[in-house]
């Protein structure tokens, strides 16, 4: 839309300039993506986690110049609402599965889920998502939101749901877990896909409550890890913590390891296309329709 208002404007004024604005507007992103691929190389050389090549660095930008825009400028803006949640259980066979709760990360919607709510249907797994509102507010803030859709989830199948995060939204769901008890008896797993939960170097740019919360060694991390790892519950076992080193935004790519979890590395994928890795997808579909880990094999750090 921006885009197209400068073109009206300013045809008639300059052509070129009404082009040269087009294109600012369209291709802009690329160049602060690339930015942010040049800190993953520098900071990335210091983890523990193998830096990503070169070539690597420059295929996940590329990759997430088509990924960021199809989600951000057309699933979530146009398209969250086409698909809405699971009301009513479908048959799943003589073993049934859990339902999943999807949630979603900084500043995104249900919208970003949409092609997993596809693969869902098709298998028939009943699905829950939420909106996390507000926008910009505390992580803390979002574990009602995430409270009312793992209820309905729950009363699809009579089990506790299966939690898929995406960012921050792993986040969000450790800090709902962390004011349940027993946490083990409200979820079945929880999978996280590039969810910085040790803080992300790039968050010492943000100003908003959220982003704050997500600064390395942030304070607000050292307590919800505090509060897990003195439950009686072990925190993490049902964890699965998807990760790259070419994520654009949660590096130092151990960020999002959790200890004792299934971690599992994709090297050279970026952050909103990692969400969408057919490796992501495919071994995390087979855990959510089995109800228990993937038989396939595992890429653990």
């Amino acid at each position: 839309m921006a885009s197209f208002s400068w073109f009206l404007w300013f045809w008639d004024r300059s052509g070129w300039l009404a082009t040269a604005g087009v294109l600012m507007i369209l291709l802009g992103y690329t160049l602060v993506l690339a930015i942010e691929f040049v800190a993953v190389a520098r900071v990335n050389r210091g983890d523990a986690v193998p830096a990503a090549s070169a070539r690597a660095l420059l295929d996940s930008w590329w990759g997430e110049i088509g990924a960021a825009p199809r989600v951000f400028c057309w699933q979530q803006p146009f398209r969250w609402r086409t698909l809405p949640d699971t009301h009513t259980a479908e048959p799943t066979g003589p073993s049934q599965t859990p339902a999943v709760v999807f949630v979603h990360g900084f500043f995104c919607n249900r919208g970003f889920w949409l092609p997993w709510m596809h693969e869902l249907r098709t298998l028939g797994i009943p699905y829950t998502s939420v909106n996390l509102e507000p926008i910009f507010g505390s992580i803390d803030d979002y574990a009602p939101l995430i409270e009312e859709a793992a209820q309905r989830a729950e009363r699809l199948t009579g089990l506790p749901p299966v939690l898929v995060c995406h960012s921050m939204g792993g986040l969000a769901a450790r800090a709902w877990l962390a004011h349940r008890s027993p946490t083990a008896l409200r979820m079945r797993q929880l999978i996280t896909i590039g969810t910085p939960h040790h803080g992300t170097w790039i968050g010492r740019f943000s100003r908003m409550p959220n982003g704050l919360q997500m600064r390395q060694n942030h304070e607000w991390l050292g307590a919800l890890s505090a509060g897990e790892v003195a439950a009686v519950v072990t925190p993490y076992s049902r964890y699965v913590c998807w990760y790259s080193n070419a994520d654009n935004i949660v590096f130092p790519a151990s960020t999002a390891m959790l200890p004792g979890a299934d971690n599992r590395h994709v090297p050279g994928v970026a952050h909103v296309a990692l969400a969408f890795h057919p490796t992501v997808m495919r071994e995390s579909l087979a855990m959510l329709a089995s109800g228990a880990s993937s038989p396939e094999s595992r890429t653990a750090a």
